[in-house]
């Protein structure tokens, strides 16, 4: 257990960037180590590296997200001058059947902060099932002690300037990295680049907030091209070990590299961090104001990497409850998520987007859950059927032909199916109507999403929007990062 000292009482006003920070950015990794029951933090390492990134105005974070928060307090006057909510790989793992178990993990994580002219505490806190956040971590800083690291973060990496339209203190400053981009495919890369910048500014809010975005990509290659993929015994060795079957979800798309990851990204400044995993396989993953991960040639990948961002930028809840997860009671149950796109309806009356209630629509909104439930299930079972005999032939050795002959057994029910799925979702009476939607956060029950349908709740999203709620929340944090 980390002992946690008692901090003089705190006094709050205006803060002023110039008066409490110098134009440098303070990297603070450590090391996040548990499982569901308890867990504590050990500093790594300390780093002064380049210009301060993000806002210069809003110091103070109005957002109240994250399962963390980062809070910076000047010692002197006993201030808050900084403070950031985010998310992390640990705070996913803990809900795990491993963690549950007593299996503790020790995961590398960062925290960004801007360089403090004088000394500060720092202080990382975390919510508990209440949403209550509590300290776990303390640590007094002084910005002039020679244990900080202050090497130049260059390595030669081939930096692509692919969109620039101004000054980062009053931009989102996007950093985008490669994993599996071998040595002979730099030009796929920036290609790749180009048209997912294409891609996000295609959607709304992105589209009409496209003058308040830097975008840059980032090219470190490989020794292979590819991605692992466990469940097919088939790994590749990769810069980033970017890898599928993330906490033992098919899908889930992340990598461990925390330490290199920010290497590479430093080169930059960067208030968004994006992996993008060169793979035609579908999948992803991300994590409030810490990374997003997506593959760069899947058939729906345009939509995965909304979704993932919606996460890792607009700190987005999932909305749909049908698929395969391995987390258990991600969201406590009887207690208001935080995110902005997900109740608990503990009180109606009261509902987080009201304002945005399409007129004559009931709260809660009722809308045939169990018809889709029923579509889902099943189509969610052949799904699981397919994967399991891919996988069985791949790990016997099966030739592609063989594969292929069996895929294409299935894909005809699983269209038919999709179908129907999307037919619901297309004809549905309440399709783009904002309300309260029972199922969300994984599970069918207790939680409400504000639409049938959108981006956050399916990765085959026939709208293929954000809607009002989901656009809204993203324009905060957009507001937050260049106002």
């Amino acid at each position: 257990m980390i002992l946690l000292l008692p901090l003089p009482a705190r006094t709050q006003r205006a803060v002023e960037f110039g008066e409490f920070f110098v134009d440098r950015t303070m990297r603070i990794d450590y090391y996040h180590v548990g499982d569901y029951n308890e867990d504590f933090i050990t500093l790594d390492k300390i780093y002064q590296q380049g210009i301060w990134a993000g806002t210069t105005n809003n110091l103070i974070d109005p957002l109240n997200n994250g399962r963390y928060r980062v809070m910076v307090y000047d010692v002197l006057t006993n201030t808050l001058v900084f403070s950031r909510g985010y998310d992390a790989y640990f705070g996913e793992y803990r809900t795990t059947d491993p963690a549950r178990h007593g299996v503790k993990r020790t995961f590398h994580e960062t925290v960004l902060i801007p360089y403090p002219k004088r000394p500060v505490y720092l202080v990382i806190e975390k919510r508990d099932r209440t949403n209550i956040c509590q300290p776990l971590y303390q640590q007094k800083i002084d910005p002039a002690s020679y244990h900080i690291i202050t090497e130049s973060p260059q390595r030669g990496d081939r930096i692509y300037e692919t969109l620039k339209n101004g000054d980062p203190h009053t931009k989102v400053d996007l950093v985008i990295l490669g994993d599996g981009y071998a040595g002979t495919e730099q030009d796929k890369f920036a290609a790749d680049v180009k048209r997912f910048t294409d891609i996000f500014f295609a959607l709304e809010p992105y589209k009409s907030h496209k003058d308040r975005f830097n975008i840059t990509g980032i090219y470190s290659p490989s020794p292979e091209s590819g991605v692992d993929e466990p469940r097919q015994g088939s790994y590749k060795k990769t810069l980033l070990n970017a890898t599928f079957n993330s906490l033992d979800s098919d899908r889930y798309l992340l990598t461990e590299e925390n330490k290199l990851v920010r290497d590479i990204a430093a080169q930059v400044p960067y208030d968004a961090l994006l992996i993008m995993v060169n793979s035609r396989r579908y999948g992803g993953g991300g994590f409030y104001n810490v990374m997003t991960l997506f593959t760069s040639d899947g058939p729906t990948s345009d939509l995965v990497f909304h979704h993932e961002f919606g996460h890792g930028f607009g700190g987005l809840a999932d909305e749909y409850y049908t698929s395969e997860t391995v987390q258990e009671e991600f969201f406590p149950p009887g207690v208001e998520p935080t995110e902005p796109n997900l109740t608990a309806l503990l009180d109606p009356t009261h509902l987080k987007w009201r304002d945005l209630v399409s007129p004559g629509t009931s709260i809660p909104t009722e809308w045939g859950q169990a018809t889709f439930d029923s579509l889902s299930v099943a189509l969610g079972a052949l799904a699981a059927e397919r994967r399991s005999a891919v996988e069985q032939l791949k790990k016997g050795g099966a030739p592609d032909s063989v594969i292929k002959r069996l895929e294409s057994g299935f894909i005809g029910r699983q269209e038919e199916l999709g179908r129907k799925v999307t037919g619901f979702m297309e004809h549905h009476p309440l399709r783009g109507k904002i309300g309260a939607f029972q199922g969300g956060g994984f599970v069918p029950k207790g939680f409400y999403r504000p639409t049938v349908n959108s981006i956050m709740h399916q990765f085959n999203a026939t709208d293929r929007t954000f809607f009002s709620v989901n656009e809204q929340a993203i324009i905060r944090v957009i507001d937050y990062y260049s106002r």
